[in-house]
């Protein structure tokens, strides 16, 4: 035995035993700083707003930096309301407005449905069926139908969150026309094609078509309307002046969008060449 090696009561040396307990001291720590850094960070809550100068840079306006600074000279308003805060959020529903113009920080969308009966043409998911659940997994974009069909009525129906294509097709005047296939309960009376195309007058309102005509191999109790009108509801009103009972109502054509290839109950996305032709009608 070496009388110059000290030894602790377990006969181990004292110096070797403290240097392993460092070790091990160390090496607990270090894993415990890996563990924590491996560790993934939970997830932030999604409040459904969007920072003011994202929304503005998502919209194609410019770049975030950018934004910061026509938000802090007043170009963009909220609402309403001229926002200079740094770091304002927004939500995606809010009214934001860039040199009074309104923006949108989603990418557009254009989604074209035939619809099938027995699906409501609105938003509200407290009708039952509606067309936003047939079209629920086409895009993430808030989109929303252009006008109305009738839950029982059949064809087709555009889809956008595009606001100047909204505008565009809601305005009866230069909006743009809509072909129906109409089925009536009894055949449609020549003279009464003459008057549904020289307009007729219902309660004080006077009501105009583009065109209407018996469908071509078909018997007289089915017509082709053409019309600018946004909902169906127009169509029921017409032919009920004249004492007829519409028995079916299916939208054909919309600025040129056929139901080619398009099923019953199915959606598609238009072409770039359908958006360019949809804004050049």
């Amino acid at each position: 035995m070496n009388k110059g090696t000290p030894r602790n009561g377990k006969g181990k040396p004292k110096g070797r035993l403290e240097g392993n307990k460092k070790d091990a001291r160390s090496n607990a720590k270090n894993k415990a700083e890996r563990d924590q850094k491996a560790k993934p960070n939970p997830p932030r809550k999604d409040d459904g707003t969007i920072r003011l100068n994202k929304y503005v840079a998502n919209a194609g306006i410019c770049s975030r930096r950018e934004a910061d600074m026509y938000i802090s000279v007043g170009n963009v308003t909220v609402n309403g309301k001229v926002i200079n805060e740094m770091g304002y959020k927004v939500k995606l529903g809010d009214d934001v407005r860039f040199d009074g113009r309104r923006i949108n920080p989603e990418p557009k969308a254009y989604v074209l449905l035939n619809k099938p009966k027995g699906f409501a043409t609105t938003t509200s998911n407290e009708k039952g069926n509606t067309v936003m659940d047939l079209i629920a997994k086409s895009t993430n974009a808030r989109i929303k139908p252009i006008g109305r069909l009738g839950r029982n009525a059949t064809g087709l129906l555009l889809f956008t969150n595009d606001d100047e294509v909204q505008k565009r097709f809601t305005n009866s005047k230069t909006g743009v026309a809509k072909l129906y296939h109409v089925e009536l309960s009894k055949n449609l009376k020549s003279a009464d094609i003459e008057r549904i195309n020289e307009g007729l007058t219902v309660e004080g309102k006077k009501i105009s078509v583009e065109e209407v005509s018996f469908v071509e191999g078909a018997s007289k109790k089915e017509v082709g309307l053409k019309i600018k009108h946004t909902g169906n509801s127009v169509i029921r009103t017409i032919f009920e002046h004249l004492n007829y009972e519409v028995v079916k109502i299916d939208c054909v054509t919309i600025a040129g969008l056929t139901k080619k290839d398009l099923p019953r109950g199915n959606w598609r996305h238009l072409t770039k060449q359908e958006v360019i032709n949809l804004k050049m009608v």
